[in-house]
């Protein structure tokens, strides 16, 4: 019963809040320009569904690709620094400047450097950049996680530091790899996004451009379609994590 109450109290939620949009957009006669009703919206969702669809595969291969290549460099370094103090005060605050800053800064300088005829060059690192600290924050505090009593008791069995990594940093270091991977999904989504507006180019034509197309003409129906296809990629990618997230700590839990 409980998980049926889980399952229905968001779809009421949800069901209420279009409900009462239909309404208020019907009995103010708004036009269409300025607030579409949900009805106009799934029109426009279902009558462009293969653009949509093909503009989603677009953003969600930048923002995979960009998810692998933040990977690619932040676990490597992160296994640096949980072994040299000095590496993690020398990248700790080169880090954080990219964390706290702006894509929309830097997306100038990554566009003009990647060049107007290769946009997805320029999306595709904006984001990675945005799903960088993450992945470095957390497998760096799984990795120095480890249970001391167990570290003291590898120095006394005089094990390797292959060892050490393969056998106890490396299990310790899974659930908040696992944590900073599912942080980094819905972040490099958001910058994919958010870096394809900044390039301003429809050489790369994901959610974002046809957003921003659609806006720029007024065909709001569409706009709230391209927005709606978006938040069920971000929802389907954030349900689809916590899944393998599920089942893999459950691994790990009976090893």
């Amino acid at each position: 019963m409980k998980r049926v109450l889980d399952l229905a109290a968001p779809v009421a939620l949800t069901i209420l809040i279009l409900g009462g949009w239909e309404w208020v957009c019907r009995a103010a006669h708004l036009p269409v320009y300025l607030l579409p009703a949900p009805s106009a919206i799934g029109v426009a969702l279902a009558s462009n569904a293969p653009m949509l669809f093909g503009s989603a595969w677009v953003t969600l291969s930048t923002a995979l690709l960009a998810l692998g290549v933040a990977a690619l460099v932040a676990l490597p370094l992160a296994l640096a620094a949980a072994y040299s103090p000095l590496i993690e005060k020398a990248v700790q605050p080169l880090a954080v400047t990219l964390q706290v800053t702006p894509v929309v800064a830097i997306a100038p300088l990554v566009v003009s450097w990647a060049g107007l005829d290769h946009p997805e060059y320029a999306t595709t690192a904006l984001a990675a950049v945005v799903a960088f600290f993450p992945l470095f924050s957390g497998a760096l505090t799984g990795l120095k996680s480890a249970d001391p009593d167990l570290e003291r008791l590898f120095d006394l069995y005089g094990a390797t530091r292959l060892q050490r990594l393969v056998r106890l940093r490396a299990p310790a270091s899974t659930p908040f790899v696992l944590e900073g991977f599912k942080v980094a999904v819905g972040l490099a989504v958001i910058g994919a996004v958010v870096a394809e507006i900044s390039a301003g180019s429809g050489g790369s034509q994901g959610l974002a451009w046809r957003i921003v197309e659609t806006t720029h003409q007024l065909r709001m129906a569409e706009t709230f379609a391209a927005l709606a296809a978006l938040a069920l990629l971000a929802v389907a990618l954030h349900g689809l994590t916590r899944i393998l997230e599920a089942r893999i700590l459950t691994n790990w839990r009976g090893r």
